[in-house]
Formats: structure tokens, sequence, C-alpha cells
């Protein structure tokens, strides 16, 4: 009788294991993709989210710093590496803007923000911790869709000729 039980004891131990290892796989897949497009969604630049006409709306952008790249090793002419921080309230838009023309990476420190990029079938959800890609072939407006206010960190190559960023007005 006592074979029967540790044989019983040891199928429920492995499927106990199975399952465990499945939700672990689930859940690293699930934070890899936290904050991006799902695969099955994304879509050719223009196929996506629409573009919205809204304006800036309750957020506050304030460039943090800022480093002339001619001045550095690598030498690049006509580009700032340029910290911003946008606080951005509950409603609170940042308009539709591209960045065929800057690469940026967006980092969300608290809160939470939903982006409309251009080439996803469906809005992305931001929150604290994501870090949101933003290059050529993209271009999207954010929302606080939420109660709280978001905060987030934008690090981008800003080109030196187009000092008013055309995308907060």
């Amino acid at each position: 009788m006592s074979s029967k039980r540790s044989q019983g004891e040891t199928v429920w131990r492995r499927i106990a294991l199975a399952a465990a290892v499945a939700g672990t796989v689930s859940i690293a897949a699930t934070m890899a993709n936290a904050g991006e497009c799902p695969a099955d969604k994304r879509v050719a630049d223009g196929q996506g989210q629409k573009p919205s006409t809204a304006a800036a709306k309750d957020v506050t952008d304030v460039v943090r710093a800022t480093t002339d790249l001619s001045k550095e090793p690598l030498a690049q002419k006509g580009r700032l590496l340029r910290l911003r921080q946008l606080d951005v309230k509950p409603g609170g838009i940042v308009p539709w803007h591209s960045h065929d023309n800057r690469p940026a990476m967006i980092y969300i420190v608290s809160g939470e923000v939903v982006e409309y990029a251009s080439n996803c079938a469906v809005p992305i959800v931001h929150k604290a911790g994501d870090v949101a890609a933003e290059r050529k072939g993209t271009s999207h407006w954010w929302q606080n869709t939420g109660s709280a206010p978001a905060v987030l960190i934008s690090v981008d190559l800003f080109p030196v000729d187009n000092m008013k960023d055309e995308h907060m007005m």
C-alpha cells in the first residue's frame, strides 16, 4: 500500500512541478512583453492607432540635462543627448508626434500611461518600471487614463536645428 501512495505522491509532485515551471515561463513571457505592442498586433507604420488632433494637456515637460554630442568622442554634430522629465496629470495628453528624426527611450517612473502608436493595432499600456523604445517608424500620442499622476523620464537624441520641440505644441 505504501508503494501505491508514494507513486501517487510522485505523480502529484511532478504535476505540481510542471505547473510551477509553466507558471514561471508564463510570468517571464508577460514581463518581457510589458509595455510593448503584442507581436500579433504589430502592423505597418500608419496602419495602427490613428493620430489625435488633441494639443498637449496637463503635461509638464522639463529638460533636466543635455550633452552636445559634437563635443564628445562620438563627434556627432547637430545632436544633443537630452534627458527630460514629463509629469502627466490624470487625463493629460502628450500629443501626436513622430520619432523619424529622434530616437528615444521613455522610462515610466510612476503611474500608468497609454500609448496610441501608428504601428500597433491596439493601445499599449505602460506601467511603472516599463521602458518604451521610440524609433524611426514610430508616430504616437500618450494619455494618462488613470487617476494618479504619471512621471516619465525621456532620453533622446534631439536635433539641435530643431530647438523648438514641436510635439509639445
